[in-house]
């Protein structure tokens, strides 16, 4: 059975707004989706997400709020919330992590929990082929 999955920031921007999604992704949220595994998104894509509307560097058609909520509401993704223990494993990560604090959470989280991650970041793509997290590009 495969381990149930966590959506990164990018890939939650993807399905809301409809953007192309690779194969081998759509595969595995419907699989999940059959399987009854539970699909998540952390509590730190709700505040990238707001970050980079408020910056002026993506624009959706809803606000970051309405956005974050229809993950959960509409999408069906369950909230992971960011924990005293993932805030420390992602200090502590091995081999070469990501440098970015936000995808080290995102790491920290999916290795905590056992998640796979979706995500087009070529770091978090490229530390999962060092073995260290599972992840799907999406």
């Amino acid at each position: 059975m495969p381990d149930p999955l966590l959506v990164d920031t990018c890939a939650a921007i993807w399905i809301l707004e409809d953007g192309p999604l690779s194969p081998a992704s759509i595969t595995a949220l419907d699989t999940a989706f059959d399987q009854g595994l539970a699909t998540f998104v952390s509590t730190v894509t709700a505040w990238e997400i707001g970050m980079l509307l408020s910056k002026g560097r993506l624009t959706m058609r809803r606000n970051a709020l309405s956005s974050y909520r229809m993950l959960l509401d509409d999408a069906g993704m369950t909230e992971h919330a960011m924990t005293p223990e993932i805030l420390i494993a992602s200090s502590n990560l091995p081999g070469t992590p990501p440098r970015d604090s936000f995808d080290r959470i995102v790491v920290a989280t999916a290795r905590t929990s056992r998640l796979t991650i979706l995500t087009r970041d070529r770091l978090i793509l490229g530390y999962a082929e060092a073995g260290h997290v599972a992840a799907i590009a999406c």
